[in-house]
């Protein structure tokens, strides 16, 4: 495995437990900020699942399909934080953050799977 595949693992095991810390964190008296949090919950971990199965990923083909999971998987999960700040009105530095880092880690699987995707047609 690269350095880079090796930090990224790592980059999105952080980003994960940084949902889960936001979903603990969330108003329990809350319903719907309670329902959206294990909607989030659920696609915010799936993205770190979904990037250790493209790592492990035997062809281009499957790596890309993965790859394509992920981003699937991390615009949802701007989705959610974004019902969360929007519609329930979850003010927090974490959330802002977690926003900025789903987003930038969409740029980073697209680049990812556009470069594969290359690859696969030459």
């Amino acid at each position: 495995m690269s350095r880079t595949s090796d930090d990224l693992r790592k980059r999105t095991r952080t980003y994960a437990s940084s949902i889960v810390r936001l979903f603990v964190a969330l108003p329990k008296q809350r319903v719907e900020a309670q329902v959206i949090g294990r909607q989030l919950l659920r696609s915010g971990t799936s993205v770190v699942a979904n990037f250790r199965e493209a790592s492990r990923a035997r062809t281009t083909s499957e790596f890309v399909s993965k790859l394509e999971v992920c981003i699937q998987e991390a615009d949802e999960t701007d989705l959610w934080l974004e019902l969360l700040r929007d519609d329930c009105g979850i003010v927090d530095d974490k959330l802002e953050s977690l926003l900025a880092e789903t987003n930038e880690l969409i740029s980073i699987f697209v680049t990812m799977a556009k470069r594969s995707k290359a690859t696969l047609n030459e």
